[in-house]
């Protein structure tokens, strides 16, 4: 099992939320307003009056195979939207109650 979280563009949510759901991807928490600023280019996402652009975010539990499978999805969706911005990453999961 892998853990993914996602960190996006609040206008690329509605795109993940649609991936997830073509993947049959139903189980994650999600925030739909955070804050952020890229760590090597973009321009920040802070809610503010300079910067008013703002984050969502998600966590997510799956198998090994549909997290590499959704991942490679994140990344061609990241592409297509390049000054958009999203971040995804995963690590294993060993307990689960």
């Amino acid at each position: 099992m892998k853990a993914i979280f996602l960190s996006c563009n609040q206008s690329m949510y509605e795109a993940v939320m649609d991936i997830m759901k073509d993947m049959g991807i139903r189980g994650f928490t999600g925030w739909e307003e955070l804050m952020g600023c890229g760590s090597n280019d973009g321009e920040p996402h802070l809610g503010s009056h300079a910067w008013p652009t703002m984050n969502s975010a998600l966590i997510s539990v799956m198998e090994d195979d549909k997290a590499a499978a959704f991942l490679a999805r994140m990344k061609q969706l990241d592409q297509e939207n390049d000054q958009q911005g999203l971040r995804a990453f995963a690590w294993p999961v060993t307990d689960m109650i």
